[in-house]
This record gives structure tokens, sequence and C-alpha cells, in this order.
């Protein structure tokens, strides 16, 4: 198994960048696919960006490409999510999430570990 823990949200104004850590503890990083989802109060949980086990392959949801770039140091058991060009729309709470799989992952469903989220709010 592996323990989770999200860091670096935020109340930033809308423009602004911001970079979120994802921490791992427990069973290797490396083993898992990851992958961020976001959750704005009254919606669904929904995808962000994923990571293959190496780091070679990326995806994102069309709204956040050319925006956030989802990134990971193995040797560190870190993952990253770097946004940039913040919306009040990216509002929510960012979760970080491991999935036991080795291709792209882009369904809640996929991921078993989830981290306790980390709060974003965007002003206009």
């Amino acid at each position: 198994q592996v323990q989770l823990v999200e860091s670096g949200g935020g109340l930033v104004q809308a423009g602004d960048s911001l970079t979120l850590s994802c921490a791992a503890s427990g069973r290797p990083l490396s083993t898992y696919v990851m992958g961020w989802f976001r959750q704005a109060p009254g919606k669904e949980r929904e995808f962000v960006a994923t990571i293959t086990r190496t780091g070679g392959g990326t995806a994102y949801a069309d709204s956040m490409k050319g925006r956030f770039t989802i990134a990971r140091d193995n040797a560190k058991n870190t993952v990253y999510l770097q946004m940039s060009s913040l919306r009040p729309e990216d509002t929510a709470v960012y979760y970080c999430a491991a999935a036991d799989t080795s291709i792209i992952a882009r369904d809640v469903g996929r991921y078993a570990y989830w981290g306790q989220g980390t709060q974003v709010t965007v002003s206009s």
C-alpha cells in the first residue's frame, strides 16, 4: 500500500500560478500510475491529469491542457501538479491518487489510493 499527502494549496488570484505536491510513503511511488483529480462544491470528482510510472507519458483533461503540468520524481517519491493561468473555475479540492496499473488511467475508479486533498481557491 501507499499513503499520499498533498500540499501546496492556497488562495491565489486569477492568472496566478501554483504548484501542488503529493508525497508518498509506503510502497515505492514508481510502482504506480499517478493522477490528480479535483472536486468543486456540489460537483463530482473530475480528472485533471495522469502520468505513467516512469514519467514518460502524460494525459490531461481538455480544460487543463497548456495550463497544467504533471510531473513526478520517483527518487523523492513525489508527484507535482504545476498550475498556471488559474481561473476562478479552477477552485476545488485537489486530490492525488495512485493506480496499481501499467497504463495511464483517467477514471476515478481505477485509483485505489487517495490523499486527503488540498484546497485551491482562485479569486477573480
